[in-house]
């Protein structure tokens, strides 16, 4: 038993060891140029500011301020990459929620579901399915 546990081990351990040498068809390493970085961090940038022109909520808002959504759709696809870049900035330190309302009910929904299945005991009108 001992003799066949020991010719396991050292032939995983063989295999093991020469496989660790081998190099991995997958794995590639290249210099990426500043230019393709800053292009690629500038269409990104093009792309969240247009994902972001393109929300439901700012189209009615354009449309109650009598804007027409296309046209401003249509300047933020000629703007530059520096202004892209700046608006995206922007879109980042605003706040997400919008207000803090919807942060209460969502965390009110969560403390009373987990009230209900019995891992907390906050409210007391609710009782424990436990």
């Amino acid at each position: 038993m001992k003799i066949a546990l020991k010719r396991m081990t050292s032939q995983a351990l063989i295999i093991s060891i020469l496989t660790l040498g081998s190099p991995l068809p997958y794995a590639n390493a290249a210099m990426i140029g500043t230019a393709q970085v800053a292009t690629e961090n500038a269409q990104a940038d093009r792309e969240r500011v247009l994902a972001f022109f393109a929300r439901e909520e700012l189209q009615q808002q354009f449309h109650a301020l009598g804007v027409d959504a296309q046209a401003a759709t249509e300047r933020v696809a000629a703007m530059s990459d520096a202004e892209i870049a700046r608006l995206a900035g922007k879109l980042d330190q605003a706040p997400a929620g919008g207000d803090i309302v919807g942060a209460f009910v969502t965390v009110f929904i969560v403390l009373l579901i987990t009230d209900i299945i019995g891992l907390t005991k906050i409210f007391p009108f609710t009782r424990s399915l436990r």
